[in-house]
């Protein structure tokens, strides 16, 4: 048998059943000397759930006297354990509602264990096989396409909760915000941003109950998750806003002053101040880019969207015939997104540290 004497398990649990109690059974079965849980907030009636598992010696629990979500009993669990084992801190996240089989965990455990330091190990599931939910089909295949293009990042099982992690990268996700689900994705996202390689393990996808137990919440947890491309998106709009408003002022102001040219002036002058404004709110708050020369690459990629706008409404007018201002909208929408992902992998790209704690273009 394999020796998983130095492996330390994560539990966050919330509301837990009897699954807990078996899986902390498995797990001290198979050797494993160190479980902590972290009792986010449960309900009394869970009080027996918790009180049965801490007769072994393997394991701890904390408690939140209040249900503070999965991040933050994450991050509560990272501090305690970094705080009791330092640099030899390697650990694995299990969920307790019983979806991560003993088998899978011994996976993970051993594939975090050969790997280098900066490694982030994910515990997959294929979402293919019948036995998954319709919603949790969909539902994680979307997740998986929509966040590659809004990150780059290409993870099989963006919400998987079963990972390996080790001790560098640990430390760097305690300062990663989210306090619920969003803070597993929160992790995918630093990940990229520090330079830590993501490998995956293929594990059983296991629904007990039709996945009843999960505290998962579609419309609100995908709001937070998606959060970087709304942001994106709102300084956008207030960002066309301000463009719409700066040019009616300019309006007025240049009416006197430029008799001739007063609408060249209020439309040069109000894309400038808005585009300042959209550059600002993209670099600090949407991208939070630390690289260079992005205010010269911002602009450089505006002239060129100008300029791929006029040529492509007037070859598709040409080609096609239809309404200017219909192409122009589908032109423009498209270019919209293309934007979008050119801000994300060029112009804001941020850059990766170093060992040596300078920092690197990416």
């Amino acid at each position: 048998m394999a020796d998983y004497s130095n492996a330390i398990v994560l539990i966050p649990a919330y509301n837990p059943d009897e699954k807990m109690e078996y899986l902390v059974e498995d797990l001290v079965r198979e050797g494993f000397k160190h479980i902590l849980i972290v009792n986010d907030g449960s309900k009394k009636e869970c009080d027996s759930v918790f009180h049965s598992v801490s007769s072994y010696n393997e394991v701890e629990i904390v408690h939140h006297a209040v249900n503070l979500g999965k991040g933050r009993a994450l991050k509560t669990g990272f501090n305690y354990l970094l705080n009791k084992y330092g640099k030899w801190t390697r650990l694995i996240t299990v969920d307790a509602d019983g979806q991560h089989s003993i088998n899978d965990i011994k996976k993970v455990a051993r594939k975090l264990t050969y790997s280098k330091d900066d490694t982030l190990v994910l515990g997959v599931r294929d979402f293919s096989v019948d036995n998954v939910p319709f919603r949790s089909r969909f539902g994680n295949k979307l997740t998986e396409k929509v966040f590659q293009f809004v990150t780059g990042i290409h993870v099989t099982d963006t919400q998987t909760g079963l990972r390996g992690i080790s001790y560098s990268f640990l430390r760097d996700l305690m300062n990663v915000k989210g306090e619920r689900f969003e803070y597993e994705m929160n992790m995918l996202l630093e990940s990229k941003g520090n330079n830590v390689h993501i490998e995956e393990v293929g594990i059983e996808t296991i629904y007990i109950e039709e996945n009843k137990t999960s505290h998962f919440r579609p419309v609100l947890d995908s709001i937070k998750i998606y959060s970087l491309f709304l942001k994106y998106l709102s300084s956008s709009l207030v960002s066309f806003g301000l463009d719409i408003l700066f040019y009616t002022l300019l309006l007025i102001a240049l009416n006197g002053i430029l008799p001739t040219y007063y609408i060249i002036g209020a439309t040069i002058g109000a894309r400038v101040l808005s585009s300042l404004f959209n550059y600002t709110v993209n670099r600090n708050i949407v991208f939070r880019s630390n690289s260079k020369y992005t205010l010269i690459k911002y602009y450089s990629l505006s002239l060129f969207q100008m300029l791929v706008s006029a040529v492509g409404v007037y070859l598709l007018f040409d080609f096609i015939g239809i309404n200017e201002v219909v192409i122009k909208i589908i032109v423009d929408a498209l270019l919209f997104v293309v934007s979008f992902y050119v801000q994300r992998e060029w112009v804001f790209k941020k850059l990766k540290p170093r060992k040596d704690g300078l920092s690197l273009n990416g």
